[in-house]
């Protein structure tokens, strides 16, 4: 099974933290035993780290960090349009705008590894009711598949469409984490923070129904094994963001009711 990485890499360009999977498969060992056994450890005998600065600057840098993927993106998708959007496929090696397309997914791989951050700080703070299996399972899978996607895919193509569904939410999630942060009644008077659910189950229905409509061209060579992963990572994340929802805004209102 192991023999698969002995293929040779989809894009002869090997950029640092996406080339050989190991440096994922490191990172994402450090940050499961930090956020799941040794953060915990250490903190134990440490009151919580408040890190309002750090967040400040951690979260705004994260809204430019996307805001940037994210209009360059679009630029290249819809004003360059090298594309088919019907039938996404990955630029060849001598296409004019490859290393543009090249460094928007690198970008986006980067975004990921930064986000494991966030779980990072809520051990730091003692935040463990936030540290869910959902919240610690989606950042670990976004870091891991988007590396194993430029691995055996390349960079771009179908999946750099999807990546701009997620950039998009992520603009906002952060924005409401930098507001958030600026004091506790700030916090409390935020009343949008539901409808950032709302727009990761409306991001991932977008991701599924993109790659359903691929799929059903007709004499489309976009990667089918690319778009069998994301529907169904897709389909996955809604249900299990859904089932977030309704557990966080729905049965309390119920049960306040009654």
């Amino acid at each position: 099974m192991l023999n698969v990485f002995d293929k040779p890499f989809a894009d002869p360009v090997q950029l640092p933290l996406a080339g050989s999977i190991r440096s994922s498969v490191i990172i994402l060992t450090v940050y499961l035993l930090f956020v799941l056994k040794l953060g915990r450890i250490l903190m134990e005998k440490h009151n919580a780290l408040q890190l309002r600065g750090v967040l400040k600057v951690y979260n705004i840098g994260q809204v430019l960090f996307n805001t940037v993927i994210f209009v360059w993106g679009c630029y290249h998708i819809f004003v360059s349009r090298p594309y088919n959007l019907s039938c996404m496929n990955v630029l060849p090696q001598d296409h004019e705008l490859k290393s543009t397309e090249r460094t928007l997914s690198y970008l986006y791989h980067l975004n990921k590894v930064l986000d494991l951050m966030d779980t990072i700080f809520f051990v730091l703070r003692k935040k463990s009711r936030q540290i869910t299996f959902l919240h610690v399972f989606h950042h670990a899978f976004m870091v891991f598949t988007s590396h194993l996607l430029i691995r055996f895919y390349g960079f771009g193509g179908h999946v750099l469409l999807n990546c701009m569904f997620n950039v998009l939410v992520h603009m906002v999630m952060y924005g409401y984490y930098y507001a958030s942060s600026q004091s506790r009644n700030v916090q409390e008077s935020l009343w949008w923070k539901k409808y950032i659910t709302l727009g990761q189950l409306v991001q991932f229905l977008m991701m599924f129904l993109h790659c359903a409509y691929t799929y059903i061209q007709p004499n489309c060579s976009a990667s089918r094994g690319v778009i069998y992963v994301i529907s169904t990572a897709s389909a996955f994340m809604f249900v299990m963001f859904s089932q977030f929802y309704i557990k966080t805004y729905i049965q309390p209102k119920v049960v306040k009711s009654n």
